[in-house]
């Protein structure tokens, strides 16, 4: 080899210093933080991007430079991290987070904002005007409303859409016609914020749409999957520390029941296996409709309640006879001999 040659060599693997101190402030980055992930920024104002990087300040940070210096620092990381570099095109940087990565993607859709849409981008969803009372006086804002195919007529001295109206498809051109009638209308509808390809934390890589989760439908069926291995856990008679305490409710009560219908002479049972036996011998005498098959004390209170009220029916009885037979006259002066007569005696006997 000449020294031309290697004097060119030499060269050409002469890094600027600037661009090793970028390359080692990017990797600083990437070995601070637990989750490593690459955003896109296209689209974004400048005076936005600032203001989401100082949303994001304390949480994450993000780190925009030349997609070259972006994929140095990440081959020099080392393996795992190495393979965003395939997420490395178009506008991108780096963010970094001690967050998990579905923290981090919730953080940065939440932290999306409405904005316009300017000719010539594609929608990346299908784009409506409602229907409403434009507040625009009559005029030709009715045919460019028409054009671009809403529902669209003047009515009460202003101009309506009738109808919600679709107006584009999602991945269709958005026209300049079609973006002034927006813009007229104050319709935003696109979102404008960082938009996560890849991150990398705990050496795996996770792609939008298995971060892209339903939190309370998450939750929702991870408290069923608790509640089915509980169920399973106490059907299969296999004690954890969760589910000892109900097992073992469960089989006291079992055995007791079993005891009550077994009959088992116990202290603990006896109350029940008592009135089991009373309610028992009740509903058998009640069905073969005997009172002779109720049991003697059972009967005795039955016989010593009718006998009472037998003997008050039958003393009312004699006192009524005994006022019929009885004549007022002599009956009184019969009665006032023999109190005399009883006191003469007394009066005798104790002097």
């Amino acid at each position: 080899m000449s020294a031309e040659s290697e004097a060119a060599d030499r060269q050409t693997e002469v890094i600027p210093e600037w661009k090793r101190e970028e390359v080692a402030e990017l990797a600083e980055l990437i070995e601070t933080y637990e989750s490593v992930g690459v955003v896109s920024i296209g689209g974004i104002p400048s005076r936005q991007l600032q203001a989401m990087r100082r949303e994001l300040h304390g949480d994450a940070e993000l780190r925009v430079s030349r997609n070259t210096l972006l994929v140095r620092a990440l081959d020099e990381a080392g393996e795992g991290v190495a393979d965003l570099t395939s997420e490395i095109e178009g506008q991108v940087g780096l963010i970094g987070t001690d967050e998990n990565p579905f923290g981090l993607y919730r953080q940065l859709e939440a932290s999306k904002t409405p904005a316009p849409i300017n000719a010539g981008e594609v929608a990346s969803d299908s784009i409506t005007i409602p229907e409403s009372d434009t507040g625009v006086d009559p005029g030709p804002f009715v045919g460019e409303l028409q054009q671009v195919g809403a529902a669209a007529r003047i009515m009460d001295g202003s101009i309506h859409v009738t109808d919600d109206s679709k107006v584009l498809e999602a991945g269709e051109e958005v026209s300049a016609q079609l973006a002034n009638v927006l813009g007229e209308l104050g319709i935003e509808p696109k979102e404008v914020g960082l938009d996560l390809k890849t991150v990398y934390a705990d050496g795996i890589l996770f792609e939008p749409d298995e971060l892209a989760i339903d939190v309370d439908e998450y939750r929702a069926d991870v408290a069923a999957a608790a509640a089915a291995g509980r169920n399973l856990s106490i059907n299969a008679g296999y004690p954890t520390d969760r589910t000892v305490g109900t097992m073992l409710g469960q089989a006291s009560t079992e055995a007791r029941s079993l005891g009550v219908h077994a009959a088992v002479e116990s202290p603990d049972l006896a109350d029940e296996l008592v009135s089991q036996a009373d309610a028992q011998v009740r509903a058998l005498a009640a069905h073969i409709d005997d009172e002779e098959a109720l049991p003697e004390e059972l009967r005795g209170v039955e016989e010593a309640g009718n006998a009472g009220a037998d003997a008050d029916e039958d003393e009312s009885s004699d006192d009524e006879a005994e006022a019929e037979t009885e004549p007022d006259g002599d009956a009184d002066d019969e009665s006032d001999d023999d109190d005399a007569d009883a006191g003469a005696g007394l009066g005798d006997m104790f002097g």
